[in-house]
């Protein structure tokens, strides 16, 4: 068995993620890939504690905690205490955070589409059914 797979596929996501950050930068958006990670889980599911965000975003919860804490300084997102749990926060988007994601998604979906040329239906169908089925091997 050619084990080169999970070479190909942690280069792949190294590139997309250098890739995306470039575009970012040309832009003078002072972002990291994993912070757009962040901000566009709440754009898509709204308010969220630091453990929904954490499974949501495929991250720790250092990591997850040290993302919060550098959007909050830039003002891109509010951190409130919850009112049930005084342990936890709920986290989500403040107005400049919503402005900066109409700003760049659709940069991130062009540079998506990009990435994807010349891929057909069929093909994407298959990097999802294989990428789940690696993902649940590994669950």
């Amino acid at each position: 068995m050619n084990f080169n797979y999970g070479f190909i596929l942690e280069s792949t996501a190294k590139k997309i993620k250098l890739e995306l950050q470039r575009k970012f930068n040309e832009h003078e958006v002072d972002i990291t890939v994993d912070q757009w990670v962040v901000l566009f889980e709440l754009h898509q599911h709204g308010t969220q504690n630091q453990v929904s965000l954490c499974e949501h975003c495929a991250k720790d919860a250092p990591t997850i905690t040290r993302i919060i804490e550098l959007l909050v300084k830039k003002e891109l997102i509010v951190r409130e205490a919850c009112t049930n749990d005084r342990r936890k926060y709920n986290i989500s988007l403040s107005k400049k955070g919503k402005t900066l994601i109409q700003r760049l998604l659709p940069i991130v979906i062009e540079f998506r589409i990009q990435g994807w040329l010349n891929l057909n239906e069929k093909d994407i169908m298959h990097i999802e059914r294989i990428t789940k089925k690696i993902q649940d091997n590994l669950s």
